[in-house]
Order: C-alpha cells, then structure tokens, then sequence
C-alpha cells in the first residue's frame, strides 16, 4: 500500500513540473514575440532574406546594432559567411552609419563592398553572407 502512495505522489510531483514548465515556456514565447513598439518615423533594420528564423524581424535603430555569429551580438546570425562581430549600425542624425568590424567576407552596402565606416539611409540594403537587411522608416 505504501509502495502505491509513493508512486502515486511521484507520478503527480511529474504531472506538476511538466504543468509549470509548459506555463514557463507558454509565458516565454509572449515575451519574444511582443513587438518592440517604435516612433512613427525612425529607422528599422529588417531582415529580408536568411533564415526562415530572423526572415521578417524589424529591430529599431535606437542604439547600437551588433550584427554577427556570436551570441553577445544583437541580431545573431548562424551562417559560415558571417563573422562572429561581423558589423554594426549606428543611429547619426535622421539616417544611420554602418561599420564593418574587421569581418573575413565584408560587408555589402547597396552591392558595393565597404571599407570602414559609411552613412545608411532608408532603402539601403545590407548584406552580410547570405543574410540581407533593409533599412527602412517605422
């Protein structure tokens, strides 16, 4: 009999976890897929071609963008033509300025390849590897 409670009292301790991992994860996919709202008006990076993942994800310009393979970058992208710190996007004055960071394939403004420093306006296209980005108005 006692062998039945103590079965009885695993297989319901199981039930909860697997109850409260399922509210954990349920509450966490809402978090991520909130929309950041943005000011009418101000710059968006989009993502228009890569993968299936980052396809469509807006990210507003207010602050330095990190865009590479390594986790600590803000748009992380997991393809073998991206460097791990590929580039960065700044926001300057009413447009944005966009920095190669050393990467090994370069990085692609409008199909030119740039070296150091350029300004970004929207309409630019951005292009790292496979991955292209749009800059845009919100």
């Amino acid at each position: 009999m006692l062998e039945v409670a103590l079965l009885a009292g695993k297989l319901l301790l199981i039930a909860l976890l697997y109850l409260f991992l399922f509210a954990a994860v349920r509450a966490g996919i809402g978090m991520v897929s909130a929309r950041t709202r943005t000011a009418p008006g101000s710059l968006v990076l989009a993502i228009v071609e890569g993968p299936k993942e980052l396809r469509g994800v807006k990210l507003p310009i207010t602050g330095p963008i990190v865009i590479g393979r390594s986790p600590g970058a803000d748009i992380v992208i997991a393809d073998d033509f991206v460097s791990a710190r590929h580039a960065r996007v700044v926001p300057a004055g009413d447009g944005a300025l966009l920095e190669d960071l050393g990467s090994t394939n370069g990085t692609v403004l409008d199909g030119v390849r740039i070296v150091g420093v350029e300004p970004v306006v929207p309409g630019s296209m951005i292009q790292l590897g496979t991955v292209r980005l749009k800059v845009g108005r919100a």
